[in-house]
């Protein structure tokens, strides 16, 4: 058995308060981390800014690695264990900007980082596109980053499993509004892909967008292991920050292919027009 533990962190962060939702990430890591031993966290999407920044995301991207790596970082190393989390990050040109992912280790290494390819909306002003799709290798087992809009695309989950992912961690800022749709898709990329799906979304308001919570981590074969779901306000229904907890056991990964053959069933050589732009 190839067992580990993940948590799964629900915040609101507040909208361009950098410092205040890193005090808010490192309370919730030793929450999480005193109470049971676990070997991932997962934070949602842009959780050290808030979303709807516009032009100020050029005030608050920084580099990687940098003070917000280094700190989510030294926090890995004190409690050894793997954090993944968003972040807006910069190259050395000032002005090109990504909505990152970003997984340090127990270590406090830098591992890897993701840049989304899929961006929507007002994202499509701040940011430039990513261009790849890393499979990062950890004693923990290969995992895989999508960020919000990515999860809309079967390619990536499908993509990154090619390559050898087993948990593919999404990291979102999904609008309560299209909350069916985020929990459909979360469990469809798990069932076709057989594969684990650690899902954080964002909860509370930004300007304009209200955000749906129902963070999940969610196995091969759709079965819900820990959800935030019942999180929620008991006046006005919405969802609250929180953490889950679930215990997964890998070999669930290569068992559920073996035996549906969900990958080895593809016949790529009929699938030409998947790679046309239109």
């Amino acid at each position: 058995m190839r067992e580990i533990t993940i948590a799964i962190a629900q915040l609101q962060p507040k909208l361009g308060e950098a410092e205040d939702n890193l005090v808010k990430m490192s309370e919730m890591i030793s929450n999480i981390a005193s109470q049971q031993k676990v070997d991932l966290i997962v934070f949602p999407e842009l959780v050290t800014s808030g979303y709807e920044l516009g032009v100020r995301f050029t005030e608050l991207a920084q580099r990687v690695p940098g003070p917000t790596v280094n700190l989510m970082a030294q926090r890995a190393n004190e409690y050894g264990v793997y954090i993944a989390f968003g972040m807006a990050t910069k190259e050395r040109v000032e002005s090109v900007l990504y909505n990152s992912g970003i997984l340090v280790g127990p270590e406090g290494e830098l591992i890897d980082q993701y840049n989304k390819i899929h961006l929507r909306g007002e994202e499509r002003m701040a940011f430039r596109e990513g261009y790849k799709l890393p499979v990062m290798p950890t004693e923990i087992g290969n995992i895989g980053f999508m960020l919000g809009y990515d999860l809309a695309f079967p390619e990536v989950a499908r993509s990154l499993v090619l390559d050898g992912a087993e948990i593919l961690c999404v990291m979102a800022n999904w609008e309560a509004a299209n909350i069916d749709e985020w929990k459909t898709y979360v469990r469809a990329r798990a069932y076709e892909n057989s594969a684990f799906v650690v899902a954080v979304n964002r909860v509370g308001e930004d300007v304009t967008l209200n955000f749906g919570g129902e963070s999940m981590i969610v196995g091969p074969r759709g079965q819900i292991h820990a959800t935030l779901a019942n999180e929620t306000d008991p006046e006005s229904g919405a969802p609250l920050e929180g953490f889950a907890v679930a215990r997964i056991d890998l070999d669930e990964v290569r068992k559920n292919r073996e035996e549906f053959q969900f990958i080895q069933n593809r016949e790529p050589t009929v699938y030409r027009s998947l790679v046309r732009k239109y």
